[in-house]
């Protein structure tokens, strides 16, 4: 198999993005934007006006390529009217904050996974060639209804792919760790209590891995060059400790420990022992191949040089090798707020 480059594999597609006016879409559809030669046109669905009020008046998005579709995951037939002529999906749209689902559960059924189903069945009634299905490191050995419900959707797109019949569609996810200082991170609950003197953690213990957007958006664009349908791929990201992170962005301030909330892992897994019979791993990255056959693995590994892991592999943020210390991290945060644009002003 030849791997194809990002821009030669969306040259002149028709790209849709859903939740595409959260943190990643914007950047992703940003990247797009910027290909030499790229997609034809480049579909926004999400269901917030403003948002994408806002996001169209942003200079970066003044473009004729561009469309603003308002719509809802959960509404199968405006899906499906948004797929009409659509080559490529990247399904970005979801709930994610863990104590609003905790308190709100099937809320996040009803996007989380009938969601992701909406958008499994519209891609093959429409045409749709590839779907590519952002998920979470929760959705690993879940133990908060966030978690799950991505787990769910994992299975889902993996489990699409042997149910596509004569459609040409492929469907396969991505799953990365935290996204260091997106739209209601823990970077901005820290920056609001910067001027109290007090910053509060839930443990001083915790770890989570970090991926910034820039990363992922070229994680996604690699993907879809290159997937076969079915693999769930995981990044190598680096960890962080929350008491450095903290020092990071306010290392005057005095940490109070708060205890961890409802649904909250001390440590983020994004590839468990029982994972590691399936996975393989790359020189950037690691694949989890789907629980059944559905190709020829071997010559998947072969031709992008992959290597089964050792069984009991375990891939987990406290036990990572990689970690990035407060200067990175300080490093790291300036440039995301560097970067911040106030919203455009309004008529």
């Amino acid at each position: 198999m030849v791997e194809q480059t990002p821009a030669s594999s969306l040259d002149g597609a028709a790209i849709l993005v859903t939740g595409a006016t959260g943190s990643f879409g914007q950047r992703f559809v940003e990247a797009l934007l910027r290909m030499p030669h790229g997609p034809a046109r480049i579909v926004v669905f999400s269901r917030d006006e403003l948002k994408q009020f806002d996001m169209s008046r942003r200079p970066e998005f003044d473009d004729r390529r561009m469309r603003f579709f308002l719509g809802d995951v959960r509404d199968r037939d405006r899906m499906r009217r948004a797929f009409e002529g659509i080559d490529v999906v990247i399904h970005a749209a979801a709930l994610k904050q863990v104590p609003a689902a905790e308190y709100n559960p099937f809320e996040f059924i009803k996007t989380n996974v009938l969601g992701a189903q909406n958008v499994i069945d519209c891609a093959m009634d429409t045409g749709v060639s590839r779907v590519l299905a952002l998920s979470t490191d929760k959705a690993a050995a879940p133990i908060n209804l966030y978690g799950a419900t991505k787990l769910c959707s994992d299975k889902l797109f993996v489990a699409a792919n042997a149910g596509r019949g004569s459609h040409p569609v492929r469907y396969s996810v991505v799953r990365y760790g935290n996204v260091l200082a997106s739209r209601g991170s823990v970077v901005h609950a820290f920056l609001a209590k910067k001027a109290s003197g007090v910053l509060p953690i839930t443990d001083e213990r915790m770890t989570r891995f970090n991926i910034t957007l820039d990363q992922g958006v070229d994680q996604v664009l690699r993907m879809l060059g290159v997937m076969a349908g079915g693999e769930i791929v995981v990044p190598k990201l680096p960890s962080f400790r929350i008491t450095d992170l903290a020092r990071a962005v306010a290392p005057d301030c005095r940490l109070e420990i708060i205890g961890v909330r409802p649904g909250e892992k001390l440590h983020e897994e994004m590839i468990t022992p029982s994972d590691s019979l399936r996975t393989a791993q790359f020189p950037g990255h690691f694949v989890i191949l789907p629980t059944s056959p559905m190709w020829d693995e071997v010559q998947y590994l072969r031709d992008r040089a992959g290597k089964m892991v050792t069984p009991g592999f375990h891939y987990a943020s406290d036990t990572n090798t990689d970690w990035l210390n407060v200067d990175e991290l300080r490093g790291m945060v300036e440039a995301h707020l560097a970067r911040v644009d106030a919203p455009p002003p309004r008529p």
